[in-house]
């Protein structure tokens, strides 16, 4: 079931979480330019993601991540009638060969848009990290594996795909950005670990998005 729309953010929003600082317009040219690829390699500038309407963009570390696959499968649970009556994209960049696109979505079974920036260069220019930071302070709601049960799936579908790959550098960090029209940010989150994932309905709710009821159970509405 849906909450209530939120207004739209116009101002980037801090979070004791790890915000970032807002990227400096140059830096946003620059990431601007650098091409993503789609499913089939076909290159998109970057900026043709947000230019003309306000997209969530959601940068993960790698497909074989357990954290990034749950996260990406409640990702997954976000209607499409939602962003449409918002007019907002909802994006996932990841850092791998485009060839992993299709696989990782048919496995997570998200529907909507998805790209990689092999080379890494928008994590790079956008300053999203390497390695892992502290992990005690922040805990993913849409994790559900432990750290060694997880591990051990990543690493089954790394030895059990076509070619043992990692599907990207397994020490990259992601981030979380609403972007657009235009060259607006309106919010920038960098995860310092692996578990530092903006919560799906809190980047909803800021991108003035209905919001989303990820657990099990049913709710209950006054009539």
């Amino acid at each position: 079931m849906a909450g209530p729309p939120a207004p739209p953010v116009t101002q980037q929003v801090g979070r004791e979480r790890g915000c970032g600082r807002r990227p400096e317009q140059e830096q946003l040219r620059e990431a601007a330019r650098c091409p993503v690829l789609d499913a089939d390699g076909r290159s998109v500038p970057f900026q043709a993601l947000y230019a003309e309407q306000k997209a969530i963009v959601l940068f993960v570390r790698n497909f074989l991540c357990y954290t990034c696959k749950e996260y990406v499968e409640d990702l997954a649970k976000v209607p499409k009638a939602f962003l449409q009556e918002s007019n907002v994209r909802l994006i996932v960049i990841g850092q791998s060969s485009y060839h992993h696109i299709k696989p990782f979505c048919s496995l997570t079974g998200y529907t909507h848009e998805m790209y990689v920036d092999p080379q890494r260069e928008i994590y790079k220019i956008l300053g999203m990290k390497r390695g892992e930071g502290n992990k005690a302070s922040v805990r993913s709601p849409h994790v559900k594996s432990n750290t060694l049960l997880g591990s051990i799936r990543s690493i089954w579908r790394a030895m059990t795909g076509p070619a043992f790959d990692f599907q990207g550098d397994p020490a990259q960090q992601g981030g979380a950005l609403i972007l657009g029209p235009g060259n607006d940010v309106h919010f920038l989150h960098l995860d310092k670990n692996r578990l530092d994932h903006v919560p799906i309905n809190t980047i909803l709710q800021l991108a003035g998005v209905k919001t989303v009821n990820f657990s099990n159970k049913p709710q209950i509405i006054d009539i």
